[in-house]
Order: C-alpha cells, then sequence, then structure tokens
C-alpha cells in the first residue's frame, strides 16, 4: 500500500514538470482599438505574424488572447496579455504555470525606444530599460531570467513627448519598412525555440 501511494504521488510530480518542448512567447502591448497601430504594440504584431503565419486563430482566454502551433517538434504557445502594458506580469505568470512552460522557454516581445528603429535584440535576461511592461514581469515573476526580444522604435520625439510618441501610430515612412521588420523579428523569435537563445543572439543582433 506505502508502494502505491508513493508512486500515485510520484505521478503527480511527473505530470508538473515543465514541458521541455514547450515554449512562451508573449507579445507586450495594449487591447482595444484606440491602440492598433501603435509604436507600443509591435509585441503584439510581432506574434499576430506568427499566428498568421501557421494558420492558427487568436481565442480569447485567461488574462488575455491565445494560439498555439507546433513546429519542428515544439509547441509554440502564443500570447497578447488583455491586462494592459503596465501589468502584463499577471497574464504571463499565469500561463507559464497553467501550460508548464519553464521559464528559460518564456520570450517576450515588447517595444524599445533605446534601439533605432528597425534594429532588434534578443537577449536571455537583462534590466527592463525602464519598460513598464517588463517591469511588472520582473516583479510578478521574481526576477529577469528570462528572453526578450526588443524591437527598436527610436527615439525621435521631442523633450516631454515621449508618452504621446510610444502610443502614437506609425507614420508612413515606418510603416512601409515595418513588414520587414515584424518579419524578421517573427524569425528571430522561431529561432528562439529552435536553435536557441545564443546561436539566435549569433544571428540577428
Amino acid at each position: 500500500m506505502f508502494q502505491f501511494i508513493n508512486n500515485f504521488f510520484n505521478r503527480k510530480r511527473e505530470r508538473k514538470k515543465p514541458d521541455p518542448m514547450k515554449y512562451l512567447v508573449v507579445g507586450l502591448g495594449n487591447m482595444g482599438p484606440d491602440y492598433d497601430g501603435t509604436r507600443h504594440n509591435v509585441g503584439f504584431e510581432v506574434v499576430d505574424y506568427l499566428a498568421e503565419k501557421f494558420n492558427v486563430q487568436f481565442k480569447n482566454d485567461m488574462l488575455g488572447d491565445l494560439a498555439e502551433f507546433k513546429h519542428k517538434g515544439r509547441t509554440i504557445i502564443l500570447l497578447k496579455p488583455s491586462t494592459y502594458m503596465n501589468r502584463s506580469g499577471k497574464a504571463v505568470n499565469y500561463w507559464l504555470q497553467k501550460k508548464k512552460v519553464k521559464n528559460s522557454n518564456l520570450l517576450i516581445v515588447l517595444d524599445d525606444l533605446n534601439l533605432p528603429f528597425g534594429r532588434i535584440k534578443i537577449k536571455p535576461k537583462g534590466k527592463n530599460g525602464g519598460h513598464n511592461g517588463l517591469k511588472d514581469i520582473d516583479q510578478i515573476l521574481g526576477g529577469n531570467l528570462y528572453a526578450r526580444l526588443r524591437v527598436g522604435i527610436g527615439s525621435e520625439f521631442h523633450s516631454g513627448q515621449q508618452v504621446n510618441f510610444v502610443l502614437g501610430k506609425w507614420d508612413s515612412g515606418e510603416k512601409n519598412q515595418l513588414p520587414e521588420i515584424i518579419e524578421k523579428s517573427a524569425n528571430a523569435a522561431l529561432s528562439f525555440t529552435t536553435i536557441g537563445i545564443n546561436h539566435t543572439m549569433n544571428e540577428y543582433n
């Protein structure tokens, strides 16, 4: 009887282990038509591209919109938090636990004022750089040991206009270049899930 009980709890523990072949790719942004096409929502645009590429639909679920597909033996889960940018951590943490994804298999895709428009940079960890979405994720997860893909939006704004710039729409020149940038960012995200962070950094940074 003791052995039976021991085996039962061992099986329960095994089922709770994170799946090393599962990845959670989170695009940061704000839900709602007022935020569509804004620089701050570029993370949403990257995961939207991946969903379209792999012919899957986002479905509204707890704390966000979710889509899922298979790629080279991996399960890729896409998330667009519905908690608004400043509360992204709650949604990220919930789906990490729900889908049993390791923190090392988490990738956050976000906008970055500190990178020139069009440049992307992926790292295995790092500081939040003043980004409110990352600040909240760091706080909820208890650290910054997760990968992030920063998509440069530039900093072409006058003093005191940062918020208006970030929440502003892409201008016509940016719109022309955006499809290529989104595609490159999506490919970098896929690369992270297949060949790992180090090779992806060498190829895309």
